[in-house]
């Protein structure tokens, strides 16, 4: 059975924004959908968030797809590049996914040092890409948060398709988006999910 992860982002939860309405969509269509509540969100640390996703997912293979919104990207991808050599998945697909952040994303000092790690330590992309040649990265032309040049870095580093949405913020429930449907389209594609013509 095809499996799917939804990471949600720093200081978010598993039924924000279009997580709800993307987790019903999948498992209509037949997968296994998970979408866990990560540990202390108001202070996401990659030495807690990497071994927690390892955990939920047990043995990942060809049937698993990751789908990270913000910093749960960033945990997909230091995930991915911890999986031994011969492993591969699915698939992965990232919501305001990034690797720099705007000045805007540090409202204070405490902010600054929890990022500082994630933006510091760098990512094998090779290793990453090596695991799978499946990704799709979307993107909001007005996120405050990620500056859109990150989009030519995972275009370049992982080959991967690159959608840019309009006026959707950084896709947080605060934005308002409960519902998205590239980002449903993206795994259905990934999976070579039949579509339904809703």
């Amino acid at each position: 059975m095809k499996r799917v992860f939804i990471i949600h982002g720093w200081d978010g939860y598993p039924e924000e924004g279009c997580f709800p309405w993307l987790k019903k969509e999948l498992e209509d269509k037949g997968f296994q959908v998970f979408n866990p509540a990560m540990p202390d969100p108001l202070n996401p640390q990659i030495e807690t968030w990497v071994p927690f996703l390892s955990n939920q997912i047990g043995v990942p293979d060809q049937d698993t797809y990751l789908i990270g919104h913000s910093i749960g990207a960033q945990t997909i991808l230091r995930y991915v590049e911890t999986l031994p050599d011969n492993t591969k998945i699915g698939g992965a697909v990232f919501l305001a996914g990034w690797v720099n952040l705007t000045d805007e994303a540090f409202e204070d000092e405490k902010d600054a040092e929890i990022g500082k790690p994630w933006l510091k330590i760098p990512i094998d992309w090779i290793k990453v890409k090596s695991h799978t040649n499946k990704f799709t990265a979307i993107f909001s032309d007005d996120d405050p948060l990620v500056p859109m040049s990150d989009s030519e870095i995972f275009k370049e580093k992982l080959g991967a398709e690159i959608i840019i949405e309009n006026n959707k913020g950084h896709f947080s429930g605060s934005d308002g988006i409960k519902k998205l449907q590239s980002l449903l389209d993206a795994v259905l594609k990934m999976s070579k999910s039949i579509f339904k013509n809703d």
